[in-house]
């Protein structure tokens, strides 16, 4: 009995030992944990990081939206105000398939009908039902959703509307943006083209500029993006004491530049027409204000809009052999330095030189002439001894004085190519006056002729009026005049210009295709050779044939510049279908200044008739021989087209706006400047086709238009 007694004892006083060591590390234990914890907490709360992620900043995301502001790239607008190249967006097609693809009231979200979806994107994307049907169906049933490839890319606005307007499930877009150029076919290559970059840090896409005024400009077009922050809860909803924070949006620079719209669109027109009959492999065409270098007009083929298009800028990046034409700068430089005697005779037809031998276009020659005779019958040989009798240096001296050699540097067209010659040996220096063994760009010689049209100031050519910025309204840039240089003499420049009608009226004279009726001008054909890798090309039109045109004769207010490069097809003389440009331009722009100079019988003062009533408006600009085109039904005018205190020349078209209900007008015949005044007041997208004047409008004549719809117009030539 004691002995067991005993032995419960023993144990007992071991299982206290045992609980009292257990209980001890218990503690510790613990006392470990919670002094771990102490010191976690305490660097978090401190550091404000777990595993190297900023708690403040996690935070800050989870309670913050951010939201990023989309810049809008600049508007680029002709001389008279009208867009030729607008921000807008295009458009890519896609369908869903997965069949639990829906709301949470069960509509389907989802391509429910392959045959119906078909036959409405085989409309708009040029493929065939079937092949729409095989997209809609591919092998693998876990495909979400599929695209079209590149027929359902790049869609326009009205296209995606007309394809969302059949209700098709499961049809989305997803819309990137984009350029649109409105004019159409208008000074593509000077305006160049963008194309689009994603950023993968911000997720965003922006249209950047690759040649042309867009690549030149890209900066200053591009403006700079905005974004807003605003803190929110946990469900999305903004708080009520919260302030937005972030930077304000700075929307592009837009550009004016010095285009006429009316011209750029006839020499458009005129130089496609030549392009067709003639197969030529380049054309170029320039109209320049002789006094001050601003460029009216100014295209090339090929384009960017030809089926093989160009991407250089034939103005300021081809170098060519001008030909003929450089005899009014040779001329010009023999008359100053006192070498020509205009009555002087030489022997024409061939002329042994340097071991070499000049040749006339007509190689047996016209006997013995006068120089004079050889400036009107564009005589090589005749040049040749003018050459000689001026000696290389002085007329080298000459040839930089004019500007040859060196680039022009106009602003808005970059990487300009300068001329050049190596102007060795006797026979080369000689060939250099009538055009051969020296190569210039289109912009080199328009600055030249300034010197022989503008009495011997001469200008540097430019076509980008202003810069304006559209956040302050104020203008950035203006360019004005620059005089570069006085090359010759006002004396000079007269004499060259007389002799230069001989050309165009003498009965010997090269030039006498390029009359103008009505209208006395002054003109040098050329005929240049094609300089190929051994020695000159010798087809039969292996040549470069070329024009240039002062008008009028006596004190111009243009010049003309116009090349054609090897034609395939020649029916008629090159002359003629030069001339079937320049003759058209030449007499527009003639007959426009001679209404101007005339004053109130040709042109009127445009008054502000906002807030006035529409028809006493209508009447008072009708009898000042301005066509008037009301949209509207309200009586009051809220805008005009045509800005008050401005000239403008009878007969143009004036839009006046007023409240209410607008209805489109019939635009038949109307010219692509009204039409884009037409879409500016009222607010309309424009899709176009053609160049020349409305043939087709898609919204017809009388219907009731919304802000924003979208106008497809059809021109045509007259």
């Amino acid at each position: 009995m004691v002995k067991w007694k005993q032995k419960k004892r023993t144990i007992n006083g071991e299982n206290r030992r045992d609980r009292k060591t257990f209980g001890m590390w218990l503690f510790v234990i613990a006392a470990s944990i919670f002094i771990l914890f102490t010191v976690r907490f305490s660097y978090i709360a401190i550091f404000k990081d777990v595993q190297n992620h900023d708690l403040k900043t996690r935070a800050t995301k989870l309670y913050t939206s951010s939201q990023i502001i989309q810049a809008k790239r600049g508007t680029v607008y002709d001389a008279e105000g009208n867009p030729i190249a607008t921000d807008t967006s295009r458009y890519t097609v896609y369908a869903i398939l997965d069949s639990n693809y829906r709301l949470s009231t069960g509509k389907p979200l989802y391509v429910t009908n392959k045959k119906k979806t078909a036959k409405v994107l085989a409309k708009y994307l040029g493929l065939s039902e079937s092949q729409v049907v095989k997209i809609l169906s591919p092998s693998s049933k876990k495909v979400f959703q599929v695209q079209f490839g590149t027929a359902g890319s790049d869609l326009s606005v009205a296209t995606m509307e007309k394809i969302k307007k059949a209700n098709l499930p499961g049809i989305n877009f997803i819309q990137t943006p984009a350029r649109e150029y409105p004019e159409g076919n208008f000074a593509s290559q000077l305006l160049g083209i963008t194309t689009l970059k994603n950023n993968t840090k911000t997720g965003t896409t922006t249209l950047v500029g690759k040649m042309g005024l867009e690549g030149y400009f890209n900066k200053q077009l591009t403006g700079a993006n905005g974004y807003r922050t605003v803190k929110q809860d946990v469900y999305g909803y903004q708080l009520a004491d919260s302030t937005t924070n972030g930077r304000k949006v700075e929307n592009g620079d837009n550009i004016t530049t010095t285009l006429n719209n009316k011209v750029q669109h006839q020499m458009e027109t005129l130089v496609t027409k030549v392009e067709r009959a003639t197969q030529a492999e380049g054309l170029t065409a320039v109209v320049m204000e002789a006094k001050t270098g601003k460029i009216i007009a100014a295209t090339q083929r090929p384009n960017m809009n030809s089926s093989n298009p160009s991407w250089t800028n034939a103005l300021t990046q081809d170098t060519f052999e001008p030909g003929s034409t450089m005899k009014v700068l040779a001329l010009a430089a023999a008359i100053n330095s006192g070498h020509f005697n205009p009555n002087a005779t030489y022997k024409s037809g061939t002329f042994s030189l340097g071991g070499g031998k000049i040749t006339d276009w007509v190689v047996s020659g016209w006997g013995n002439i006068t120089y004079k005779e050889g400036f009107y019958r564009s005589s090589n040989v005749g040049f040749a001894h003018v050459e000689q009798n001026m000696g290389a240096k002085t007329w080298m001296k000459y040839i930089k004085r004019f500007g040859l050699l060196k680039k022009v540097n106009v602003y808005g067209m970059g990487n300009e190519t300068a001329g050049y010659t190596t102007y060795k040996g006797k026979l080369e220096q000689a060939n250099t006056a009538f055009g051969q063994g020296i190569t210039v760009n289109v912009m080199e010689l328009m600055q030249a002729f300034t010197a022989v049209a503008n009495n011997g100031e001469m200008v540097k050519p430019y076509w980008i009026e202003k810069i304006t910025n559209p956040n302050t309204g104020k203008t950035v840039e203006k360019t004005t005049t620059t005089v570069v240089g006085h090359p010759i003499s006002s004396s000079t420049a007269k004499q060259v210009r007389k002799y230069m009608q001989g050309v165009i009226y003498n009965k010997v004279g090269t030039g006498q295709a390029y009359k103008v009726d009505g209208y006395r001008i002054a003109g040098k054909t050329g005929t240049a050779q094609i300089a190929g890798t051994n020695g000159y090309e010798r087809g039969t039109n292996d040549y470069i044939y070329s024009f240039v045109g002062f008008a009028p004769a006596k004190d111009p207010k243009y010049i003309i510049y116009l090349s054609m490069k090897k034609p395939k097809k020649l029916t008629q003389a090159a002359e003629t279908n030069l001339s079937s440009i320049s003759t058209p331009i030449i007499k527009y722009l003639l007959d426009q200044a001679k209404l101007k100079d005339e004053g109130q019988q040709g042109v009127v003062k445009i008054g502000n008739y906002v807030g006035e009533d529409a028809q006493t408006a209508q009447a008072d600009l009708t009898k000042k021989k301005i066509q008037v085109t009301v949209v509207g039904s309200d009586k009051k005018i809220t805008a005009q087209s045509l800005e008050a205190g401005k000239e403008a020349i009878i007969n143009s078209r004036m839009i006046l706006m007023t409240g209410g209900t607008m209805t489109m007008p019939d635009i038949t015949g109307w010219s692509q400047a009204d039409v884009s005044r037409l879409a500016q007041i009222m607010s309309l997208k424009i899709t176009s086709s053609g160049s020349g004047y409305v043939s087709n409008q898609s919204l017809s004549a009388g219907a009731v238009v919304k802000e924003g719809a979208v106008l497809k117009v059809t021109y045509k030539a007259k």
